[in-house]
């Protein structure tokens, strides 16, 4: 698999069948359930030593965000493949679960029918289909940010998990809530790395620590391609949110650090990123994510190494 095109979604599912197979010990594929249309919700968990604490990445919740998946995707294969001694070293010290399409079914409409489609595909009125999935989150639920209307792209739902999709995968990160250390989600477009919470008024217990890894982060980032990201959370620098995903697994399992990534870029080309971008973006999101890591092991948030074990 090159890494200068977007994908459809049956050939990121047959590339990591082809991992399960190319490396048994190591990368299992998993599923989160299947979608409103009965997609499965494919993953991979990646594990070189059994019973480290773990990390969730999540892609592409929203459809058109095509450079969310490639991103996910390129990470899987660095997690496997990268040489890099910091890299392995925060690659070995954890158990990984890595969902690179969450939105199945509105990620295949952007490729069959319309490329700008962000929600699911569930019928929800009758000319209107699907909620926005990273609304519909049993966490404030229907509140700032959220939209009543049926058509609307912020459609939260009829009720919280009222979707197929965030319903199942709730279930799946409850399954190892207590084991996590760490969750990615991955957005576009605006280059910011957000911190929870998105509801007006409310920060992370630990935001300030969170702020300070972010910079570092960002800092990082910026090294191979001058690339500028703003840090804070969404209510603060870009929009009021509510029952998104993140902030979701944050609150309920309280995992010490969650960032969610707007990636390029800042609004040139937004959701028609063009392919010539995916490994530039990779390349300095790699950097991003070893900085939040090695930053985050600094202030004691966990030790990487043979001491990272679930209790």
């Amino acid at each position: 698999m090159s890494w200068d095109s977007y994908y459809r979604l049956e050939d990121i599912h047959a590339w990591m069948d082809s991992l399960g197979a190319a490396y048994p010990k190591v990368a299992t594929v998993i599923s989160a359930g299947r979608s409103y249309e009965g997609r499965d919700i494919k993953g991979l968990k990646i594990s070189f030593t059994s019973g480290r604490r773990s990390v969730f990445i999540e892609g592409g919740i929203h459809a058109r965000e095509w450079i969310s998946p490639a991103t996910v995707t390129y990470l899987i294969n660095e997690l496997l493949t990268s040489s890099d001694p910091s890299f392995r070293r925060i690659a070995e010290s954890f158990d990984w679960y890595i969902f690179p399409s969450v939105n199945p079914d509105g990620y295949v409409f952007t490729h069959t029918w319309y490329r700008l489609w962000r929600k699911t595909r569930t019928p929800h009125s009758t000319f209107c289909y699907g909620a926005d999935p990273n609304r519909n989150w049993d966490f404030h639920w229907g509140e700032e940010g959220t939209s009543t209307n049926t058509c609307s792209e912020t459609y939260g739902g009829p009720e919280a998990f009222s979707e197929s999709e965030t319903y199942s995968l709730s279930k799946m990160i409850e399954s190892i809530g207590s084991e996590l250390d760490v969750y990615l989600s991955f957005h576009s477009y605006s280059q910011i790395l957000l911190i929870s919470y998105g509801t007006t008024g409310q920060r992370s217990e630990n935001f300030d620590d969170e702020y300070e890894i972010g910079k570092k982060a960002a800092e990082a980032l910026s090294q191979k391609y001058g690339t500028e990201y703003q840090v804070g959370n969404s209510q603060e620098i870009l929009y009021a949110t509510s029952g998104s995903s993140s902030d979701w697994a944050k609150y309920n399992f309280q995992i010490p650090i969650v960032y969610t990534y707007e990636l390029r870029d800042t609004g040139e080309n937004g959701f028609l990123l063009p392919a010539e971008q995916i490994i530039p973006n990779c390349e300095e999101v790699m950097d991003s994510i070893v900085a939040i890591f090695e930053e985050s092991e600094k202030l004691g948030y966990f030790k990487m190494g043979s001491n990272n074990t679930s209790q």
